[in-house]
């Protein structure tokens, strides 16, 4: 479990590095709760 949130969490900030507005932030973000979402069921 803790490596599986290890990668989300990596994965998340891989998202909100590579991203250049406020919008795509908030895309990013919200693409990154959805593959957790997803990963925990």
């Amino acid at each position: 479990m803790k490596s599986l949130m290890l990668i989300a969490l990596a994965a998340a900030a891989a998202l909100l590095a590579g991203c250049n507005t406020v919008k795509g932030m908030g895309q990013d973000v919200q693409k990154a709760g959805a593959a957790i979402e997803k990963s925990a069921k």
